[in-house]
């Protein structure tokens, strides 16, 4: 018997399952998808659910069900990859023959004192919860403050101002302009937006700590009921206390063929994998496409390919509200209601498809 073992039902986790479960899998081989959750959550629609506009069982999509497909639920404490073993918090153990880690990211916070403590997250479905409950909570005329201008902060700040008009809604970047990695058309028309709907902009900001309700920009105090952070991310801690070689933000590198080196049975794809584009869902699913042909020719013992095809996105949607978005295709930046319905659909397609 020979066993795959994945870690996490995300983007990459379930393009690889999708890719491997196969006619032609051999019935010797089983494949193990480990997750804390019961579901595949939509990590790209989270701020949607933190601002009130989309619950949570619409950001659900259950695991496929296969026979050759066995599920475990679990919080992972470690991985020895000499000994091929993959260890749980409640002492149970799992050996592998290939294993794929795609355990995402989490916030990264740079140091800044309080960050850590005194700020609402987005990015896991539990710390989701706690920030639309937060929200929730902040009486008319209150202030949430969005730290971070990239899209993600954008996307949270837009959805969060449609939500509750009641309230004062910021965002403190650090950059001349939000979506500072778009297109220069993308990012007037976000920040004409924004001007329109009355968020605040503040941008050259340099946060320098954070403690509860206040936010320090260049040490000077700006008072918010709620913080979100979304100004970073770095690999998940499982991932950043291997002994391999990582990248500025503890993400694993790889040789070509997205395996660490070291360890040419394990795999790394998604926000955990050091990659040449910025990650994303699109970037897990491109490398959990070539992930998959490499484990097949694992599997049938085949010699690999000389190279694999460079990682290249396809472009980036992103929302304002319910009715606005913008998008980036190639040279091709789209504003408007048309990108909106574009990404509403892309959507409604990967959910019907996985569902």
């Amino acid at each position: 018997m020979k066993r795959l073992v994945i870690l996490g039902g995300g983007y990459g986790g379930l393009r690889i399952i999708e890719r491997v479960l196969s006619p032609e899998l051999p019935d010797d081989v089983f494949i193990t998808l480990v997750d804390r959750m019961p579901f595949h959550g939509l990590k790209t629609e989270y701020y949607a659910l933190a601002a009130g506009t989309t619950p949570e069982s619409h950001l659900r999509v259950t695991f496929p069900n296969d026979p050759r497909l066995t599920i475990k639920y679990g919080e992972i404490s470690g991985l020895d990859l000499d000994e091929q073993v993959v260890n749980f918090t409640n002492g149970d153990t799992i050996s592998y023959d290939w294993l794929v880690i795609g355990l995402g990211c989490e916030d990264r916070y740079h140091d800044i004192p309080g960050a850590d403590l005194h700020t609402c997250s987005i990015q896991s479905m539990g710390a989701t919860r706690s920030t639309y409950s937060a929200i929730n909570n902040v009486n008319p005329y209150g202030t949430v403050t969005v730290v971070g201008g990239g899209l993600s902060g954008v996307e949270m700040a837009a959805e969060l101002r449609e939500s509750r008009p009641d309230l004062n809604v910021r965002i403190i970047d650090r950059g001349q302009s939000i979506l500072s990695p778009f297109p220069k058309k993308l990012q007037e028309y976000a920040s004409q937006w924004f001007i329109e709907h009355e968020v605040q902009l503040v941008s050259m900001a340099c946060v320098t700590g954070i403690e509860p309700g206040v936010v320090y920009n260049h040490n000077q105090p700006v008072e918010s009921d709620v913080i979100v952070w979304t100004a970073g991310i770095q690999a998940n801690r499982i991932v950043r206390e291997l002994p391999i070689e990582t990248d500025n933000i503890g993400r694993a590198k790889l040789n070509q063929y997205h395996q660490i080196p070291s360890h040419p049975n394990v795999y790394v794809v998604g926000d955990c994998a050091s990659t040449i584009i910025a990650p994303s869902a699109q970037t897990a699913e491109i490398q959990g496409d070539q992930i998959a042909l490499m484990l097949k020719k694992d599997i049938k013992g085949e010699e690999y390919p000389a190279s694999l095809p460079p990682l290249k996105h396809k472009g980036f949607l992103g929302s304002l509200g319910k009715k606005e978005g913008f998008a980036s295709m190639g040279k091709v930046s789209l504003v408007g209601q048309m990108a909106r319905v574009i990404k509403s659909g892309q959507l409604w397609m990967y959910k019907k498809h996985m569902g």
